[in-house]
Parts: structure tokens; C-alpha cells; sequence
């Protein structure tokens, strides 16, 4: 049994893993996790491995309960990886990102895939179908736009997502929810068209807090799965076991 922690900038993901499956997860704050951690200890007795993702600057300690025989994994840029990883900078790669690339090394590992995770930041992923990772792209996420126009700018309001928007906006809110949402949409749709000019039969797999709108709103077809990282996260564990 494993157990995948995904701690971001203010929310961490908890799951448990038996036999590649899921068993059951959590979002939690940051602040909570040691106590979720030890909770999830005590209802699983048979927790054998550990993997732990940070991508941000918060440490956490780790309850008595935990302390135990198992196996940790921390991620990092010496964990080896179950694709063939071509990027420039490796050192540099995201633990999102690595995970996102695993993801779609295990589940499709003789196509080509574009995963798009679209959370605090857009991150676009390429796998090929030879298992080579070779990159992509990052921009900013839906909300990061909205408060960048009210923080850059003297007299714009920060403005919530909704989720009917039309081209011309009426007043100043609509205004900004149509530049916003809808320059998020044509975006990620003109990325898909450009990687789709550049690589056959290309799978696109949208993930993150913003998938769903996405899903409704995109014109290319696509498949959201909302497990993608913790599942990446998954493989990267069982990769390392077996070495």
C-alpha cells in the first residue's frame, strides 16, 4: 500500500494507493497535513511506501505514528523517472511537471500525449510516443489573470470567474471576465492546434483545479482526468520500488 503527498503553495493532497488503484484522498491545508498524515496512518495499518512531492517552501514534520518501517521517496532531481527526459535544464523540471510526464508514460506509453494542468499556472507537457519527455510551456492560470489586472492596474476590480461570458462585455466586470476567460480558452485551444501541426494522433489530457471549465469550453477534443499528478506520483513510487 503507498501513500502520495502532493504538498503545493497552500494546499497539500493526501491519497492512498493499493495495487495501482485508489483507494481514497484528501486536500487539505498545509497547515493540517502532519495531522492528516497521522490520521491516515491509523486507518491504514499496511502503508509500505511513502512518496512526497514539494513544490513549495513549506515543511511539515512528521507525526510518531508514521515513523515506522517504510520506505520514504522524496522527489527531487536525482529520483530516477520511468520516461526518457530530455529537457534542457532537468534540475529545473517541476515535481508536477515529472509527475504529469509519468502519468502519461504509464497510461500511454506508445502515444503521443500533450497534458495540460491548468491550476495556479498552465503548465503544457509533451510525451512522445518513443517515451521521451521534451518539454512545453508554462503561463498563467485563470486567477492569476484576474488578479494581475486588479493589481497592475489603478481603477480595475478583482473580478471572480463565471461561468457564462460573452464576447462583447456590457460593463466593466463583464468586460474583464470575457478578456480573461475567454483569452484563457483561445489560448490553450491555439496551443493544442500548434502541438496537434507538430505531432500525429497527439492525446491531449487536461488536469488541475481549472479542468472542468475547461472541458466545457475547448473546442478540441480532449480527456480530463482529475487524479493525473496523484497517479503520476504513483508510478514514480512504483518505478523506484522495483529498481
Amino acid at each position: 500500500m503507498n501513500l502520495i503527498i502532493d504538498i503545493g503553495n497552500s494546499l497539500a493532497k493526501v491519497a492512498v494507493y493499493q495495487n495501482n488503484v485508489l483507494t481514497e484522498k484528501w486536500t487539505v491545508s498545509t497547515e493540517a497535513l502532519s495531522e492528516k498524515i497521522s490520521e491516515v496512518f491509523s486507518n491504514y495499518q499496511n502503508i509500505r511506501n511513502v512518496i512526497v512531492s514539494n513544490v513549495s517552501k513549506t515543511s511539515f514534520s512528521w507525526p510518531e505514528n508514521a515513523i515506522r518501517d517504510v520506505k520514504l521517496l522524496e522527489l527531487s532531481p536525482a529520483t530516477k523517472l520511468p520516461f526518457n527526459n530530455m529537457y534542457g535544464t532537468p534540475a529545473t523540471l517541476g515535481n508536477d511537471r515529472k509527475a504529469l510526464a509519468a502519468a502519461a508514460a504509464k497510461q500511454y506509453s506508445s502515444q503521443n500525449v500533450l497534458v495540460i494542468d491548468a491550476g495556479s499556472c498552465v503548465t503544457y507537457d509533451l510525451k512522445t510516443s518513443k517515451n521521451d519527455y521534451l518539454g512545453g510551456a508554462i503561463s498563467p492560470g485563470l486567477k492569476m489573470r484576474f488578479r494581475a489586472l486588479n493589481t497592475f492596474t489603478a481603477n480595475l476590480p478583482l473580478v471572480e470567474q463565471q461561468q457564462e461570458f460573452h464576447l462583447v462585455g456590457t460593463n466593466t466586470v463583464n468586460s474583464i471576465v470575457t478578456g480573461v476567460q475567454m483569452g484563457f480558452v483561445k489560448e490553450i485551444d491555439g496551443m493544442i492546434d500548434e502541438y496537434k501541426a507538430q505531432h500525429d494522433n497527439l492525446l491531449t489530457i487536461i488536469t488541475g483545479g481549472d479542468a472542468q471549465f475547461l472541458s466545457i469550453n475547448l473546442k478540441n477534443s480532449i480527456f480530463a482526468n482529475s487524479n493525473f499528478l496523484l497517479e503520476g506520483l504513483n508510478y514514480i513510487l512504483e518505478f523506484n520500488i522495483s529498481q
